[in-house]
Formats: C-alpha cells, structure tokens, sequence
C-alpha cells in the first residue's frame, strides 16, 4: 500500500473521502468484510480532528490509543489504499459504476522516508503550524504529529527554491526527498462513495462583540484542546497567550454563535460537554483554579448527565444560565471582562478572569467548499441523507454535528449501506 497511486478499481471499490475518525472507520469496516477501498485525505496525514484532541468526555482519555489501533490496521489491511495530500476535482456514472478525478498534491518526500528527523534537523526556515491552529511554528520540514500515518515527512511548498530545500535534500542519507515531485490527476472506477469530510470550528472572528482576534486571552474550544496538548503549543501548560501565566480563573462562554440565526442557527449538541472536560484539564493543573461557565441549557444527553453532573457539585465551577453578550479587556491586566444576563435571577452579571474560551460550534467542511458531485445539501452545508440518494453516502460531520462515538456508529451504517450499494 503506498499514497502515490491507486491499485484498485472496478465496482466492488469503495471511495472515502476524507480520513477522519469517520472515513477511517468506515474503510476499515468495508475492508475488513473483503472490499476494496480507497481512503482520500487533502492534508498530509490521517486523524482529522481527532488527531488533534487532547482527551474524550466522558472518561478523559486520550485518543492516541484509538488512532494507534486503528492506523495499525489500516496498514495490515492491503485493501486499503490511502492517498494523502488528495481531492476529488469530478465525479461521473452512476451507482455501482462511478469514475472519479482525483488531484493529488506533491509532498516532496517520497516512500523511502525512515522518518529519521534529518531533513527537519537541517531546515532553518520556520512556518505557521497549522496542526496547533497558527499559535506556534514548525520546521518547512516537518513531521505533522508523533505518530502521524503515514509515517512520512512533509516539505511545506514554501521551501522550494530556497537553500533550506537543498539542505534537506543533501541531509536526506536515504534520497527520500524529491523537490522535482509534481501534483498527479489520478482516475479510479468505483461502485460506492462515503463522504466523510467532516467540520471545522466556526469563525469566531465573525462574533464581533466577543473579542476574539482582538482580546489575546479571549480563544476558542479548539485552541484550548491543543493549548492541553503534550505535543500543543505550549507543550500541555495552560497558560495565557498575553503573558504566558498559568491560568487561576477561565470563562467558558457556551453556544459562541451558535443558535444564533446570524450565525449557526442550530445546536453542535458536544459543546457544554467539551467545556467540562476543558475544565478539567484547568483543574488538574490548578486544583485552586475558579471556573464560569455560561450557558443557555446543557445538552447532556443519557449517560453524559453523569459527567454534567461531577462538575455541577464541585464548588469551584459555577454555572451561569445566561448567554455571554459581550466580551471586554482590562487595559491595564488584559483580563477579559464579560457581560451577560443571569436568567434566573434577572441581575445583568459583569465577569473578569485570566481567559475565556469561546465554545464555537461544528460547522461542516462542505458548508464553504461543495464536493464536485451529485449529492443535496441542506441549508447549514450538511449532506443530506434522506435516503433518495443512491450510490454516494455521508458520515459523521458531513451528515450533521455529532461527537466521536456517534460518528464511529455512522461511519459503520454508511459502509454498510456502500456495500449494499456494490450488491445491487
């Protein structure tokens, strides 16, 4: 199995597109009952958003061991074909006959690649790390994450030309750097196609009264999961981007733009839930720490109410029902200030901390950039699946916002219903 070219084809293949925690389950499930499958992923490596999570609610894992688990069987597995760095441009046919267009960009680093760090080592130009969401930089050479899948460096494209690019080349013992690579058209024949493209957090620079973008130490959800991170920016210390000081006191400021009609006008249904296990992660580094939560209602649905309910009864999280309307900073600390209006009580509430964390919602990756295909989309950019649809299929995310363990269940419906698509 490589990630340059495609070695299957015909009706009995399948194509995922995308290579999140919902396309990689939904490959392994069709491959592992005897079909092809090709799994296409447009960055560099597979994982998603998972990838780049800190821990799960409820149980505060890591899914480091899921993803471990699941790369080693895609690369036990020969009917999965993995194309990274790869899009679909067209789609043609019809179900059970598709042809498919696919770009794939170079990577400048071929199959010899032993990942042993030398080209990074001889890299002095430092780029935007977009895996950490731009809070810090990387190497123009670089591995993506510890255990990235696959197990490949990547030359970003704004080496070429430069001195740095030769560097790599000449420190390179095994000639697995290849600044001549071009992107490919690829053309694959398929019976099934599953989108699995999943979301993006939604632009809080687009909640103007909030401050994000101009208040340092106003961030969002997403950013302080990678803030958490071992392999984070600040390599798991909480601390404030202004002036890098461990946290004593955090707003989360629950459904930023969310069931907003401005904005999104529906609920991500695992933003209360991602706040409390954010919490906990400040409160295990700072047991004295205070924590605020607003919010309009908490969506903590069956056995989750459990977890709602551990952070309820601890004296140092207090919950605010009343949604954050505006967002100042303190010119002299630079302590965001918070203005909102406690619902139950009537009393409008003015509120100052180290940071707050801005929970924005799930907004699918389709909602900017539709998949050149033939399938509906509703009116927020999910792929509908109402069933009149036959042949291609959606997953997770691109289906409608849900958390890791519904997307796992999804992923696992919509290869079954590709592999019915096949038999017919």
């Amino acid at each position: 199995m490589g990630d340059e070219t495609i070695t299957a084809a015909g009706k009995e293949c399948i194509l995922v597109v995308g290579g999140g925690i919902s396309g990689i389950t939904t490959a392994l499930e069709a491959a592992e009952v005897g079909k092809e499958v090709i799994l296409l992923e447009k960055a560099p490596y597979l994982g998603g958003r998972v990838a780049r999570t800190y821990q799960y609610f409820p149980k505060l894992c890591p899914p480091t061991c899921g993803l471990e688990i699941n790369f080693r069987r895609i690369k036990d597995n020969p009917r999965i074909h993995v194309l990274t760095l790869s899009e679909v441009e067209a789609v043609s046919g019809e179900p059970g006959a598709y042809e498919v267009t696919i770009r794939q960009n170079p990577r400048y680093v071929n199959e010899k690649c032993t990942a042993c760090g030398d080209c990074a080592e001889a890299c002095s130009l430092m780029i935007p790390n977009d895996f950490n969401l731009d809070m810090d930089q990387r190497k123009a050479a670089y591995l993506p994450f510890s255990m990235a899948f696959p197990m490949r460096y990547v030359l970003d494209p704004q080496i070429l030309g430069t001195e740095d690019a030769d560097k790599c080349k000449a420190a390179c013992k095994y000639d697995a750097i290849d600044l001549d690579m071009q992107p490919q058209t690829l053309t694959a024949k398929v019976g099934a196609i599953v989108v699995a493209t999943g979301w993006r957090p939604y632009d809080a620079k687009k909640l103007d009264t909030l401050g994000f973008g101009r208040f340092p130490n106003v961030i969002t959800n997403v950013m302080m999961e990678r803030i958490a991170s071992p392999n984070g920016p600040t390599e798991g210390k909480i601390l404030r981007p202004s002036d890098k000081k461990p946290v004593e006191s955090v707003i989360f400021a629950q459904c930023a733009g969310s069931r907003d009609e401005n904005h999104l006008a529906y609920c991500s249904g695992v933003c209360c839930l991602a706040s409390m296990k954010e919490a906990a992660f400040v409160l295990e580094q700072n047991p004295a720490a205070k924590i605020k939560i607003f919010y309009i209602d908490i969506r903590a649905m069956g056995k989750l109410e459990d977890f709602y309910n551990k952070f309820k009864d601890d004296e140092r999280v207090e919950f605010i029902k009343g949604k954050v309307a505006k967002i100042e900073e303190d010119a002299a600390t630079q302590d965001p200030i918070v203005e909102a209006e406690d619902t139950l009580s009537g009393q409008k509430i003015r509120a100052q901390a180290d940071m707050v964390v801005l929970a924005t919602g799930m907004e699918p990756s389709t909602a900017a950039e539709r998949l050149p295909m033939d399938v509906a989309y509703d009116e927020f950019g999910f792929v509908v699946s109402d069933g009149s649809q036959k042949g291609i299929y959606a997953a997770g995310c691109a289906k409608r916002p849900v958390d890791v363990a519904c997307s796992l269940q999804d992923a696992t419906g919509a290869a079954l219903k590709a592999i019915q698509c096949l038999r017919r």
